[in-house]
């Protein structure tokens, strides 16, 4: 079968220079994107990598409860994994109040509860909280609630779940390469087994199976200081390796690296004896076919095993639809290996000038196409998983990602498809030039059969002539000496000792026996027949096309990786509306993300025990529903309850008011109003009466500010 080596060139050739000025500037894109993209992943990596989101809180954020709770509960949009000190409550003086234990409530993996001491004094309290979600993100923050009344805090919390900034850019590269290494991996050996077996392509394969154990131990070692925040000195604690392990992530990186061991071991067979000729291909088709359903399924299990290392531990995991999703995201994950990690095999063979038959290329051609259909098929189903609804795909970070993963998905499918163009041209010129080949040959067999006919016959006319001729010279010979004898023959043994020597009529020479100068004159025949081969890959327009879409090709799907990379990273826009919504029936600062107006009011009625303080809260204090809490203390802040609070608001600039505002005891010092209307925003003018006895009182006034 003919090569694609082989083909006579086809329309006007390409010259070297201008093909090598074509490579530098894909090479120069190639690294401009791909700087880009992962100055992308390594920034976006440590903002974006909240997963699980906190959706609601008992006590709620900002709320203030008559008495202490038993416990501090946290609710999650997805499972979390939790450690002894997960949950932390901090007093208005900072020193803690939980019981040091943490767990979920109720077997709910979506949950974490921290109790709390007994008898705990009224104020505000500081609650710090941490975990790593189900698809193996680190998350944290932080929220307060008042016991009885709001007071001043000095509690000041680490969550402990930022990473470290050197940590999460490390962990992000290794993600990426991770991704990489396998994609090379995957469709090297694909390419390798099905279509064309070369050394570039074992470079391929064995580089990314380096490049994903080098990754995936990096990963192991950085796992601990990524999740708990601290710094790369983190790496050398061994100890905590332990601790990674018994979580679902290190579970999945300790089987990642054993199943890479046993793809050692398939890589050995696979450039070893199934791709090994002995020169007897009858041997060779045996051996190869007696090695290829070992190879096939181990293949097969190996690729499987190695892709639900990521699907068990990342977002196919956790969410809607899970058992579905794994296999779903496995075979996504394979279909990008064999189409990446092939189209790099094949750029790298085209551009290494490797002899590949026309029949490899279409192969490769139909596996590129089925894996494209199984690259939609899937991204559609986790797409709606992922984002939900349309307006997540505006709206949400996760969503604005995918689309430019779709626009280049959608490059790199126009690619393809010009690709697939040359590859029609490529196999129709090579079967133009098999047949010009064929139709010569028979020419020239044909030709040589008339020349041989004819010199036989004339031969064996002149034979008679030939020889009566020659008796005639022979006898008409003088008879000559030794020494002319010699002086005849001296050209021959020349010419004989010449053509033992080594040396031919072309200038070309010879190694004299010397091994160096053999070695010397083997390399600079390789190097002329290097130069050889890409003047007849240069020369090629077909070939020379083909690899220019295919090196093209190969250029997005590097950028298309890491976008890949920074989108699993992402939190998923159906968490994040999740998240929006539920912390839409939050009441206070948490629903609106603003803080509520506090006015501190001393009063004095006249006698020693008619002086104290109010204090009047409002919340969120923007036009609409809001909730209004009155506090009364004695002047060393005890709760201290007064015969009666009245409070009424004005809006004097509108001519609105005063609004009375009725309030309803709740506890000793403690009157609310749950439901306050305020029609518009303003400077509001507050009036608090506060009355100590049956006849001292007094009216208090202050402006309190309503936002837009």
């Amino acid at each position: 079968m003919p090569s694609l080596t082989s083909l006579a060139p086809a329309g006007p050739t390409a010259t070297r220079s201008r093909t090598t000025a074509t490579a530098r500037r894909l090479m120069a894109i190639c690294g401009t994107l791909l700087a880009a993209l992962l100055c992308a992943l390594s920034v976006g990596a440590s903002s974006a990598s909240a997963h699980a989101a906190l959706t609601s809180t008992d006590p709620a954020d900002g709320s203030v409860v008559k008495t202490a709770p038993r416990e501090v509960t946290l609710n999650f949009s997805e499972g979390v994994l939790l450690s002894g000190d997960s949950v932390r409550v901090l007093d208005p003086k900072g020193k803690r109040v939980d019981t040091g234990k943490t767990a979920h409530v109720g077997g709910k993996s979506s949950t974490a509860a921290a109790g709390l001491h007994s008898g705990l004094p009224d104020g505000t309290y500081t609650v710090a909280w941490k975990a790593v979600s189900e698809d193996s993100h680190p998350v944290s923050g932080a929220f307060t609630f008042s016991i009885g009344a709001p007071s001043k805090t000095t509690a000041k919390v680490s969550t402990g779940g930022e990473s470290d900034s050197t940590v999460g850019t490390l962990y992000g590269i290794g993600r990426y390469a991770a991704y990489g290494g396998f994609a090379a991996l995957m469709g090297g050996c694909v390419f390798a087994g099905l279509c064309r077996s070369s050394r570039p392509v074992r470079k391929i394969a064995v580089g990314g199976w380096v490049t994903v154990f080098t990754a995936t131990l990096l990963l192991l070692l950085l796992r601990g200081p990524y999740t708990d925040g601290e710094g790369i000195g983190g790496v050398l604690d061994l100890g905590r390796l332990g601790d990674v392990l018994s979580t679902k992530p290190g579970a999945a990186l300790l089987s990642r690296l054993l199943l890479l061991g046993a793809a050692a071991i398939f890589l050995a067979v696979l450039f070893g004896s199934y791709t090994r000729r002995s020169g007897d291909a009858e041997v060779d088709a045996r051996r190869r076919q007696d090695l290829a359903f070992g190879l096939g399924f181990g293949g097969t299990v190996m690729a499987v095993g190695l892709a639900a290392t990521w699907a068990m531990a990342e977002h196919a995991s956790v969410g809607l639809q899970r058992q579905l999703a794994m296999p779903v995201d496995v075979i996504h994950l394979i279909a990008v290996g064999v189409w990446m990690g092939g189209l790099a095999s094949l750029a790298v063979t085209l551009w290494a000038g490797e002899p590949i038959e026309r029949a490899a290329v279409r192969r490769f051609s139909r596996l590129a196409f089925g894996s494209v259909v199984a690259l939609v098929v899937t991204g559609l189903y986790q797409s709606w998983r992922q984002v939900g609804s349309w307006g997540a795909l505006t709206d949400t970070e996760y969503g604005r990602w995918l689309l430019v993963k779709v626009g280049l998905v959608a490059v790199l499918v126009g690619i393809a498809a010009v690709s697939r163009r040359w590859t029609g041209r490529l196999t129709d010129a090579t079967a133009e030039a098999g047949a010009e080949k064929e139709t010569e040959a028979e020419a020239e067999s044909a030709s040589e059969a008339a020349s041989d006919a004819k010199a036989t016959t004339e031969a064996r006319a002149e034979a008679g002539t030939d020889a009566e001729t020659a008796a005639a010279v022979k006898a008409a010979q003088p008879t000559r000496t030794g020494a002319a004898d010699a002086a005849i023959d001296a050209p021959a043994e020349a010419e004989s000792a010449k053509a033992e020597s080594g040396e031919s009529e072309s200038g070309e020479e010879s190694d004299d026996g010397d091994p160096v100068r053999a070695a010397q004159l083997a390399r600079q025949r390789a190097a002329k027949g290097k130069a050889t081969t890409r003047r007849e890959r240069d020369a090629d327009r077909e070939r020379s096309g083909l690899r220019r879409s295919v090196i093209a090709e190969t250029v997005v799907a590097v950028v298309l990786l890491a976008v890949a990379t920074v989108l699993s990273g992402t939190q998923p826009g159906r968490a994040e509306t999740e998240q929006a919504g539920a912390a839409a029936t939050q009441p206070g600062r948490d629903r609106l993300n603003v803080d509520p107006v506090s006015v501190l009011i001393p009063y004095n009625t006249g006698p020693k025990s008619g002086r104290g303080k109010a204090v009047v809260m409002i919340e969120p204090a923007l036009p609409g529903d809001n909730a209004l809490h009155v506090f009364t203390t004695d002047l060393a802040d005890r709760p201290v309850d007064v015969p009666e609070v009245k409070l009424s608001l004005t809006l004097g600039s509108k001519g609105i008011g005063p609004l009375r505002i009725p309030l309803e005891r709740l506890s000793t010092g403690h009157w609310s109003a749950r439901t306050v209307q305020l029609p518009m925003a303003g400077t509001w003018q507050l009036s608090l009466t506060v009355r100590t006895s049956d006849i001292d009182q007094v009216t208090e006034t202050r402006n309190v500010k309503v936002a837009q």
